[in-house]
């Protein structure tokens, strides 16, 4: 986001209004959304431009996860559970937590993450599903015009896969349910009452394979009944996806072009391929 200052405004006024008012708003993550730390009141603010937020949908499966006992961070207890708008930004308030360490053990988060995708078997909210996702890579990857600097050979190559990985997963025929979407560890919050899953946004229908495919594989080694032919093929769509948002005109990622190469290679070297995981720990961070 670029237009921070007007952002933290927006928040800080909304947290006045509902008195917490903020004495200093301290950034923990700018992307799409900007993440603030309200002090003294130990709330945690979301902020995003009015129209490029699927906030309401957030808000709405975080009461639901929250009721049915799912590791999820919770609202804001002390206001209303709703979408507040201000000078063109939606701001929506959660509980902050101070980050704990050590951080969560693959135990732990394949624990956790059980225990978020049983909660989501209750729950029946409509959602996207995971193709959905790979059609908005797909058109990424067809359009020279958002994907300028995509060799014309890479550009049939990525397209392919994509095309290939759908088939060959739609054709497994796995049962699908609710899922995060991207499960990841930078999603998961370390507290000292366990791991907790944040950022509900990515949240769709599909295999529980898919969620699998962007946690580390000591995660999957502790999560029953894995299906280790479809978690491959899973891994393989879930690489092909990122390095089609890697090579997207204005990709903010830092050193996106150098992961979107590497992305390359590992699909062009073929399954089963590193973890999305295991590349961001060579390169430093996805």
């Amino acid at each position: 986001m670029t237009d921070v200052t007007r952002a933290i405004a927006a928040a800080t006024s909304v947290a006045a209004s509902l008195d917490l008012p903020a004495d200093d708003a301290i950034v923990l993550h700018n992307s799409n959304k900007l993440t603030l730390r309200l002090t003294p009141y130990g709330v945690l603010a979301r902020v995003a431009p009015v129209g490029q937020e699927v906030a309401q949908f957030e808000v709405e499966l975080a009461q639901r996860l929250t009721e049915v006992g799912c590791p999820v961070r919770p609202l804001e207890p002390r206001v209303d559970p709703c979408v507040y708008t201000r000078d063109g930004f939606t701001v929506t308030l959660w509980t902050y937590y101070k980050p704990v360490t050590p951080h969560t053990s693959p135990v732990d988060y394949a624990k956790a993450l059980e225990r978020l995708h049983a909660g989501m078997r209750k729950v029946d909210v409509p959602s996207p599903r995971f193709t959905d996702r790979i059609t908005e890579a797909e058109e990424v990857v067809a359009d020279p015009d958002r994907s300028p600097e995509l060799a014309d050979a890479d550009r049939v190559f990525l397209s392919g896969r994509l095309a290939s990985l759908r088939r060959a997963i739609e054709d497994r025929g796995a049962v699908e349910q609710l899922l995060h979407g991207e499960p990841h560890p930078g999603n998961v919050l370390s507290t000292k009452n366990g791991p907790l899953f944040i950022d509900l946004e990515t949240c769709c229908r599909g295999p529980v394979e898919f969620d699998l495919a962007h946690v580390p594989e000591a995660v999957c080694e502790h999560y029953p009944n894995v299906d280790q032919g479809l978690l491959d093929e899973c891994r393989q769509l879930v690489l092909a996806m990122v390095a089609a948002w890697r090579w997207e005109l204005g990709d903010q990622f830092p050193n996106g072009r150098r992961f979107g190469e590497e992305l390359l290679r590992a699909l062009h070297d073929g399954p089963p391929g590193p973890t999305l995981d295991t590349l961001n720990k060579r390169l430093g961070g996805l």
